[in-house]
């Protein structure tokens, strides 16, 4: 079992490929592959059949996977983008924290 840096709902940006400096929130993430899904980054067009009598088919846009160390996480606090720390908080929790401004998230 692999361990991503990411959580789902955590704010990241790409920092290479096609789509560098895209911001977006992490939809879901799939830590046997590394790879994580970003809401609005690594668009790719679908073919989609139609299942049903009725139900169109056609082109769909969809968000695809990308690989999570492409991915940093963004400071709630500072806004930047930043490698993170681990620390306990005075309730005990193991919390992560921003290496630029030492804000606990």
């Amino acid at each position: 079992m692999n361990k991503v840096h990411v959580k789902k709902g955590d704010e990241v940006v790409v920092i290479n490929g096609k789509y560098r400096g895209a911001r977006g929130k992490v939809m879901e993430v799939s830590p046997a592959e590394g790879k994580v899904i970003v809401e609005g980054v690594n668009i790719v067009t679908k073919h989609v059949k139609p299942r049903r009598m009725g139900e169109p088919g056609g082109l769909v846009k969809a968000e695809s996977a990308l690989y999570a160390d492409k991915v940093q996480l963004v400071c709630p606090k500072c806004g930047r983008p930043t490698r993170t720390g681990s620390k306990v908080n005075a309730k005990g929790q193991k919390v992560r924290t921003c290496k630029k401004c030492e804000a606990e998230f």
